[in-house]
């Protein structure tokens, strides 16, 4: 029987929470083994009929039409007031999963799952029995931070950035009980950090790619939406200088569509794949990154030292635009608006490679390192507070960073 049991509330919007949720879980488990039991809920799905069709529309949205967004955040900011200081859609659920399995911690990874929560769970258990705790995953704030981000009774609030945090200080959190965290990278990202050699034997043994191309990863989210089609023909006329690895998430359709076009067009060299559970290694041995302002996958991609292109066409979700304003204020970034934008980079940066290398290392500037276990240990702490015990963590064994190869490949 565990000793400490955490409930995490996630939601399937996108699929930024449930990373953060799953990587959260695997970290205790490393650390902890079965002294820490962790139970991920998907809070709004299973508890709301309504809300089970909100984040099915906020998918659709993401994949159809992000223009349409804004309303769509206008309208979920609501949420603030009706649970200002309860829940009441989904209440029922909530509660029977709170009495059944009694969680030390509640712990939330999602914008609408702090408010009105942490107060029932409080109701629920006792003051003394639970304590709450939120990670936002922002990196900065303004039009697009949910105000349902900000509950200030939460035993602590953890922000992804300093930027992030400020603001969140700015809209009410005290500021003793915030922190500025890491980026919930499960522990396979950081045992999985490749030397230049073994960057080269990935590259060109795993994905069939070559060593010396620049590579341009195109990527997107769980959801799987893309243009890819439009973008991978800028390629083309560079296929002696550049390469691609697309993934294409879980659109199986958006799959058979490039992989179609690969075969169409053998003189690219592409990697193609669907859902990938190897982002952090493909980060690794690409120089660029295509992608919309998830958070994760922009996490990850500064993480592994890969500049981002962000990809805005057909429009930018709220929360992305965060994103993109973080990094564009650091001149680390490029940003398209259409696939002609795409073009004009790729001939800009292989025609001049001191441009690309300008941007890489702004980017980089906004590098930290962190030992990714604290944001674990200082969580599972508040928990055993409200359990009464003393667990020890266990050591966690990493490689050293690795050593990065030069930015810009020359060409062999």
């Amino acid at each position: 029987m565990a000793r400490v049991r955490i409930l995490v509330l996630s939601s399937s919007t996108g699929a930024g929470h449930d990373a953060r949720a799953q990587a959260f879980a695997e970290w205790c488990h490393e650390l902890y083994r079965h002294d820490v039991e962790v139970r991920i809920e998907q809070m709004l799905e299973r508890s709301s009929r309504l809300y089970r069709w909100g984040v099915d529309f906020y998918n659709w949205i993401q994949q159809r039409s992000p223009w349409l967004h804004k309303v769509y955040f206008t309208g979920v900011e609501l949420l603030s007031l009706i649970n200002r200081s309860s829940v009441h859609l989904g209440r029922d659920y909530y509660e029977k999963v709170l009495r059944s399995y009694r969680p030390h911690l509640v712990f939330s990874v999602h914008d609408c799952l702090n408010r009105g929560y942490f107060q029932v769970a409080r109701e629920v258990l006792g003051d003394d029995h639970v304590r709450c705790a939120t990670y936002c995953g922002e990196f900065s704030g303004g039009f697009g931070y949910s105000v349902n981000w900000i509950e200030p009774t939460a035993d602590l609030h953890i922000s992804r950035t300093a930027v992030a945090r400020d603001y969140a200080v700015e809209q009410g959190m005290p500021r003793a009980q915030t922190r500025v965290r890491g980026h919930f990278m499960r522990p396979r990202a950081h045992r999985e950090e490749l030397t230049p050699e073994a960057a080269r034997d990935y590259l060109e043994n795993e994905l069939g790619l070559v060593s010396g191309r620049f590579t341009f990863f195109l990527a997107t989210g769980g959801n799987g939406a893309n243009n890819h089609l439009d973008l991978l023909p800028r390629l083309l006329p560079h296929a002696d200088r550049a390469q691609a690895i697309v993934i294409c998430g879980r659109n199986r359709e958006a799959y058979n569509e490039v992989v179609h076009w690969r075969n169409q067009h053998p003189e690219l060299a592409c990697f193609v794949d669907g859902y990938s559970e190897e982002m952090h290694l493909l980060l690794q041995v690409s120089q660029a990154i295509v992608t919309r302002g998830g958070t994760t996958t922009c996490a990850k991609a500064l993480h592994f030292r890969c500049p981002i292109i962000f990809n805005t066409c057909g429009g930018i979700m709220p929360q992305e635009s965060l994103t993109v304003k973080f990094f564009r204020d650091s001149g680390g970034v490029e940003q398209i608006a259409n696939a002609d934008d795409f073009g004009a980079i790729v001939e800009r940066w292989l025609a001049d490679r001191s441009d690309y290398e300008r941007l890489r290392a702004n980017f980089l500037s906004l590098r930290y390192e962190e030992d990714p276990t604290l944001v674990i240990r200082e969580l599972v702490d508040l928990a055993q507070a409200a359990a009464g015990t003393q667990l020890q963590a266990r050591p966690f064994q990493a490689l050293p960073p690795r050593v990065s190869a030069a930015p810009f490949p020359r060409s062999s």
